[in-house]
């Protein structure tokens, strides 16, 4: 699944136009690297998110067979680590 809409399907973002915004400002990073819109995530993979005043970390452990989920199942698909 492409990063941009694993964010918005796991309820990280509203939008996957908020997504593909963050992307494409270079805040989004996929494994310490800078990540592109296009970039498929994987089991394992570890999301930052460098926000204006905050950085939170994510690491995948599902992904999601639909286009949302619930945002009371969030925790099955990434869990927060920082």
């Amino acid at each position: 699944m492409r990063i941009d809409k694993f964010l918005n399907s796991v309820n990280i973002t509203k939008r996957r136009s908020i997504s593909q915004d963050m992307i494409e400002n270079g805040v989004v990073l996929i494994n310490d690297a800078v990540a592109k819109a296009s970039k498929n995530v994987a089991v394992g993979d570890i999301i930052t998110i460098n926000y204006l005043n905050f950085t939170k970390k994510y690491k995948i452990l599902q992904i999601p067979q639909t286009k949302s989920t619930p945002k009371s199942l969030q925790e099955e698909y990434v869990k927060e680590i920082s």
